[in-house]
């Protein structure tokens, strides 16, 4: 049987120094860095997302940074065929592919693959985007429970993407989400793995979220944003554009709030999302845990490159 070529998963909550322990096992390794970020995917979105120029990357390759506009939509499926093809290629030169980075559902995309979802459809997106206008998300979060209680349950009554993905799926399929992702055929990554997760404790992510928020604004996070909302293309409700972050310089633009209170609810979510990071690393299994980047972490993975044939 033929042996499975190795694989590094360095997951973390924002703000945990994934970039740079990325960074430091490439140089220890002959790693090129994948990253598992849904917002570095987009051009022109550099300073909010913390993506690393030319200079921080240090040569190292980088793969799946700026592939696309800010007004496509980015999702799991493509991640996961994105990450298998530059996967396959790092392997076969030879190289260990090293995928860093904060976005938890595409980890478990690339680990256990998808379910056979039906694709958008515009005219029923644009149906169900009146009946909100109309009737508010939390209604048609209710019209969700009725069709699919599993999903609604998971599903925050304002979010509305998510909410707006289930019923799309119900009515497109005739089914459930949930009863689609039951039937989804096993799936093995063609990777052996070693998982590692980087997690300083709570009150230094905490600091550091407001230090980087406000560091970014330093360096021209509010004109990266401004120049996004010049474009008629963009919107409050485009995906890119509700990245955190983004999403409060862009109600500060347009007047919902002062900056004051921008910049305040933009550290909140971030250390929100932060917290549901952490939630969902502590379900993983096989992981490794770190507070901090160090001979700890280059040890576990210089075990796990020396047991792989």
């Amino acid at each position: 049987m033929k042996e499975l070529p190795p694989a590094i998963l360095l997951m973390g909550p924002t703000a945990s120094g994934k970039t740079a322990a990325a960074l430091a096992l490439s140089a220890e390794f002959d790693c090129e860095v994948v990253s598992v970020d849904s917002a570095m995917v987009y051009r022109g979105m550099d300073i909010g997302t913390a993506k690393p120029d030319a200079e921080e990357m240090g040569g190292i390759p980088h793969h799946l940074i700026d592939i696309c506009d800010p007004v496509e939509e980015y999702s799991a499926a493509r991640f996961r065929d994105d990450a298998l093809t530059v996967m396959a290629r790092v392997s076969g030169a030879g190289r260990v592919p090293l995928l860093a980075g904060g976005t938890l559902l595409y980890y478990r995309a690339l680990e256990r693959g998808l379910a056979e979802l039906p694709t958008a459809d515009p005219v029923l997106r644009q149906q169900l985007l009146q009946d909100a206008e109309a009737s508010g998300w939390p209604a048609l979060h209710q019209r969700l429970a009725n069709l699919d209680p599993e999903a609604a349950a998971r599903i925050d009554p304002n979010d509305r993407q998510r909410i707006q993905r289930a019923l799309e799926v119900c009515l497109l399929s005739g089914s459930t989400r949930t009863a689609l992702t039951q039937q989804q055929q096993s799936y093995q990554l063609p990777y052996r793995v070693i998982k590692l997760i980087l997690a300083p404790d709570r009150a230094t992510i905490h600091q550091r979220v407001e230090q980087r928020f406000d560091q970014m604004l330093q360096v021209g996070l509010v004109e990266e944003v401004r120049g996004l909302h010049r474009r008629s293309d963009l919107g409050p409700e485009t995906p890119s554009m509700r990245a955190v972050g983004y999403r409060q310089i862009w109600s500060w633009l347009e007047g919902q709030y002062s900056f004051d209170e921008a910049r305040f609810r933009a550290i909140v979510a971030t250390r929100q999302l932060a917290k549901r990071q952490l939630t969902w690393l502590r379900r993983e299994p096989d992981a490794i845990w770190f507070e901090a980047p160090g001979r700890g972490l280059i040890a576990a993975v210089q075990q796990f490159l020396d047991l792989t044939p």
